[in-house]
């Protein structure tokens, strides 16, 4: 079964390239609270997106030097 995150898109500035934002909450290891962790990662972009949908990425072979997931779907 494919890796796959859900995010929100943070810029579509690129050519058929999406930057997506995905969050987590993790415990922190000492203080026991819960803390939001963010990372970025570029999506390769069928499908017409724009900034600030929700949308399922897919991790894929390598489509360019920093493109390793693909856009599957737009998340309501």
């Amino acid at each position: 079964m494919a890796h796959f995150e859900i995010g929100t898109v943070v810029s579509a500035k690129m050519p058929k390239t999406v930057v997506v934002k995905v969050a987590r909450r993790v415990k922190h290891p000492l203080y026991k609270k819960l803390v939001t962790k963010t990372k970025k990662f570029k999506a390769h972009n069928e499908i017409d997106v724009q900034i600030g949908q929700k949308v399922k990425i897919v991790e894929t072979k390598p489509v360019a030097k920093d493109v390793h997931f693909k856009v599957m779907e737009v998340v309501s």
